[in-house]
């Protein structure tokens, strides 16, 4: 099937149920049932497909859309970041540890596949490095895009019973489209520039910084036009649902139950941890949620944006857990690697 069928086909699939769950009336419901409605399809034979430069293009919308969602307040609650950063740092020795036990001992998982699985992020490094010979790459992208999937089909359901954050679409004054144009001409350069430089999802924080200054400095005013959020839910429901594309059923089957339980785990971890800095810090509790989620940041982002709350924070606090996870993902692999070395070397006396 050729790539533009493939990707229209899976527009469409995404657009149907973003518009079916948005009916419903569930915050987040556009982005959710886009991607539940292309899971299922992709699970089903589907060949959904977001190629790379539309990937691109969406990365720049949620980047420019978290941009104009940035909270006016957002720099005078910088001062409360180290106490949600120390508490994210803890959360995530947690849910390693905790899944990684788990995998291993009720799954029966080898070490690198366990721990690899419990990493909550930073797929495509995980990915590379269990190409290498360090656990079962196949299990490891499942259970880490079940992970993902999961949490941004659920997280609109538990906002139902929060409250909604103040900052979406604060302004009620239509933007003007010029304006929008030429800050989404400057996200695209900015992130393109970024991509130089090898930053971590580097479409979206380019775009989102440039959005931000511009939002700041009063030069991107008013409220994005709907149609742009709707279409940016869309694609994004369809990019989160096609990455379970060329995955078996039977493929899904050997890897869900562990990655159901993970993420049990990892949600229950980032509840209590959200709930516990809550009364240390002035910030909605949700919006607190999507900062310590293990989510990627262009889904945790966008739920942002459809729940309000300050996409600034929790831009920070993904690029935090990011580098996090570059500096303790290396460190767990060498000590899988010697406790290997040692069990062989055991073996053979």
């Amino acid at each position: 099937m050729k790539i533009a069928l493939r990707t229209i086909l899976t527009l469409i699939v995404s657009a149907l149920g973003a518009y079916a769950f948005g009916a419903l009336g569930i915050p987040g419901g556009m982005l959710m049932g886009g991607a539940l409605a292309v899971m299922i399809a992709s699970l089903i034979g589907l060949p959904a497909l977001v190629p790379t430069r539309l990937r691109d293009v969406l990365f720049i919308c949620v980047g420019l859309s978290m941009g104009a969602s940035v909270a006016p307040d957002t720099l005078t609650l910088i001062g409360q970041w180290p106490i949600t950063l120390g508490a994210l740092a803890a959360e995530l020795v947690v849910i390693v540890v905790l899944c990684g036990v788990v995998l291993r001992r009720l799954f029966k998982f080898d070490p690198g596949t366990a721990y690899l699985s419990s990493f909550p992020g930073h797929l495509s490094f995980i990915v590379a490095l269990a190409s290498t010979g360090i656990g079962n790459s196949r299990q490891i992208t499942i259970i880490q895009v079940q992970r993902v999937a999961v949490l941004t089909l659920f997280a609109p359901i538990g906002a139902l019973f929060l409250p909604v954050g103040q900052y979406s679409g604060a302004s009620s004054e239509p933007m003007v489209l010029t304006t929008l144009a030429m800050v989404a001409a400057g996200c695209a350069l900015v992130g393109w520039a970024f991509t130089r430089f090898k930053v971590p999802a580097a479409y979206v924080l380019g775009s989102m910084l440039f959005a931000t200054v511009m939002k700041l400095t009063g030069n991107f005013p008013g409220a994005l036009p709907p149609l742009f959020i709707d279409l940016t839910f869309i694609g994004m429901g369809a990019l989160i649902g096609s990455r379970f594309a060329g995955i078996t059923r039977a493929e899904f089957m050997q890897a869900a139950w562990g990655g159901t339980v993970a993420t049990t785990i990892t949600v229950a971890v980032t509840t209590l941890f959200a709930i516990g800095v809550s009364f240390f810090v002035s910030m909605p509790i949700g919006q607190l949620w999507l900062g310590l989620s293990p989510g990627g940041l262009e889904s945790m982002g966008s739920l942002g944006i459809a729940l309000g709350y300050d996409t600034a924070f929790i831009a920070a606090h993904h690029v935090a857990r990011l580098l996090m996870l570059t500096f303790a993902i290396p460190l767990v692999v060498m000590l899988i690697k010697a406790n290997e070395a040692k069990a062989a070397a055991a073996a053979g006396q």
